[in-house]
């Protein structure tokens, strides 16, 4: 005999199906990683951007051991 654990959410709907996204979470997926890559590219662009960026490849050719 198995004994599984009832939830309230599981008991009162029946067993729930998670096989993939619906098409509301992909597009607030879709919409979170384009805003999120447009900050990027608007921080990236700007004179701290360029600086942050260059320390940061001047740190890793220092530590590479080529």
């Amino acid at each position: 005999m198995t004994h599984r654990i009832a939830t309230p959410l599981a008991s009162a709907f029946g067993r729930r199906d998670d096989r993939g996204m619906t098409t509301a979470e992909y597009a607030v997926g879709t919409v979170s990683a384009c805003s999120f890559a447009g900050i990027l590219y608007k921080i990236i662009t700007t004179g701290f951007g360029e600086k942050l960026l260059e320390g940061l490849l001047d740190k890793v050719m220092d530590i590479l051991p080529f």
